[in-house]
């Protein structure tokens, strides 16, 4: 079953991956091996698949830097909850489909609590404990069926939410 992994505020991405073990550094095979190295060395070698992070305020700050949700993403992090992300590192987090959820659990889980994880609609289950937490949009659930944003595109050729043949703002197909 999923566990917790706590944290706290303003974790950032050089604590999610170190700039020194990004991945033309310590290679495309290995660099999630190195995920919060400083902050919790025992993290890449631990963490399951379907794991949930729960952190405090302006998760993701810093540095717009791909690859630390990369990492996580290649640790097949379940989702992250908490209170605010910073702006880009959220977007990040999105495209390579990795649910997160803006929500204040901090007083309620702990470190190693055993939960699961509906992304589809939200709820967070620990034992007899369910909390709701903002269900992702539809255009979110879309892409996160098919892997993540990046992913639904390569295989639409547009972006969730938007009708077969209809032109993003940008202009793109």
């Amino acid at each position: 079953m999923p566990r917790v992994w706590k944290f706290g505020d303003s974790v950032n991405t050089d604590d999610i991956l170190p700039g020194k073990f990004a991945p033309f550094m310590a290679g495309e095979d290995v660099f999630q091996t190195f995920a919060f190295h400083y902050i919790r060395p025992e993290f890449a070698a631990a963490v399951r698949p379907g794991d949930v992070l729960v952190g405090g305020r302006n998760w993701g700050l810093g540095s717009s830097r791909e690859y630390a949700p990369q990492a996580l993403k290649k640790l097949r992090v379940g989702g992250i909850i908490a209170p605010s992300f910073a702006r880009i590192h959220y977007r990040n987090l999105l495209n390579l489909g990795i649910p997160a959820f803006e929500a204040d659990l901090t007083k309620v889980l702990q470190d190693g609590d055993e939960v699961s994880l509906d992304v589809e609609t939200g709820v967070l289950t620990r034992g007899v404990d369910t909390f709701q937490l903002p269900p992702p949009p539809d255009f979110l659930r879309e892409a996160l069926r098919e892997g993540s944003i990046l992913a639904f595109f390569k295989k639409y050729g547009r972006f969730p939410g938007e009708q077969p043949g209809e032109q993003s703002a940008q202009g793109d197909p």
